[in-house]
C-alpha cells in the first residue's frame, strides 16, 4: 500500500499557474502508475492525467491537454502536476492516486487506482 499526501493547492487568478505535489510513502513507488483526478462541486470525480512507472509515458484528459503536465521523481517518491493557463472550470479538489504494482497498463478510471490522497483544493478566480 502507498500512502499519498497532496500539497500545492490554493487560490489563483484565471490564466495563472500552480504546481501540485504528491508525496508517497512506501518502497514500491517506482513500481506503480500514478494519476491525478479532480472533483468539482456537484460533479463526479474525473480523470486528469496519468504517468507510467518510469515516467516516460503520460496521458491527459482532453480538457487539460496542452495546459497541464504530469511528471514524477522516483528518487523523491513524488509526482507533480504543473497546471498552466488555469481556467475557472479547473476549480476542484485535486487527488493523486496510485495503482498496485501488479498493474501493467495505463488506466484512466477510478477503479484502476487503489490508493488515494486526501485531496488539495484548487480555486481559480475570474
Amino acid at each position: 500500500q502507498v500512502q499519498l499526501v497532496e500539497s500545492g493547492g490554493g487560490l489563483v487568478q484565471a490564466g495563472g499557474s500552480l504546481r501540485l505535489s504528491c508525496a508517497a510513502s512506501g518502497r514500491t513507488f517506482s513500481s506503480v502508475f500514478m494519476g491525478w483526478f479532480r472533483q468539482a462541486p456537484g460533479k463526479e470525480r474525473e480523470f486528469v492525467a496519468a504517468i507510467s512507472k518510469s515516467g516516460r509515458s503520460t496521458y491527459y484528459s482532453d480538457s487539460v491537454k496542452g495546459r497541464f503536465t504530469i511528471s514524477r521523481d522516483n528518487a523523491q517518491n513524488t509526482v507533480y502536476l504543473q497546471m498552466n493557463s488555469l481556467q475557472t472550470e479547473d476549480t476542484a479538489v485535486y487527488y493523486c492516486a496510485a495503482t498496485r504494482p501488479a498493474k501493467v497498463v495505463f488506466t484512466t478510471t477510478e477503479k484502476g487506482y487503489d490508493d488515494w490522497g486526501q485531496g488539495t483544493q484548487v480555486t481559480v478566480s475570474s
